[in-house]
């Protein structure tokens, strides 16, 4: 399972580095979604099921991203995109498709249920996560320009 989650560290580190973040969050990004990978394997293993396991994970992919985009006054999608990454059903539309194409109906349903659900439970994973932050963490800090500051505090500009 260490392998799998180095894997998954590295493989979000040259995502990051592929969508362009910013050079000082790129290892961050990485460290997010090989906390998310880990625990999305553990919920495997613990038979919760994918659906469950993806779901979960999506959660800690959230709430480690909303503090450490708080923590470093960032966009929350640099953290989040990486944190959910690893739980994305990639390997289930592969399936859905080759089913099709073999004509195999049973599998098809099969795979494309499976498949909707996971993707369904991580969009509502960040869904939750968002309107949890936005309800109750009211410590000052407010979304301005794509970057959390403290209320009151002025944007620094680029120039």
């Amino acid at each position: 399972m260490l392998i799998e989650v180095l894997g998954t560290f590295i493989a979000i580190v040259g995502f990051a580095v592929l969508l362009d973040t910013p050079r000082k969050y790129v290892l961050l990004a990485g460290a997010v979604g090989a906390l998310s990978g880990f625990v999305y394997l553990l919920g495997i293993k613990w038979t919760l099921g994918e659906t469950m396991a993806a779901f979960v994970s999506a959660i800690l992919a959230g709430i480690v991203s909303h503090i450490l985009a708080r923590k470093y006054k960032t966009p929350v999608i640099i953290f989040l995109l990486g944190g959910i990454l690893p739980t994305v059903p990639g390997a289930g539309m592969y399936r859905v498709v080759y089913s099709v194409i073999s004509g195999n109906a049973a599998m098809t349903e099969y795979y494309l249920a499976e498949t909707l659900q996971i993707a369904g439970v991580i969009a509502l994973a960040v869904f939750l996560t968002e309107s949890f932050f936005k309800l109750f963490v009211r410590d000052g800090w407010k979304q301005n320009s794509l970057r959390y500051v403290r209320q009151g505090e002025k944007r620094e500009t680029g120039r």
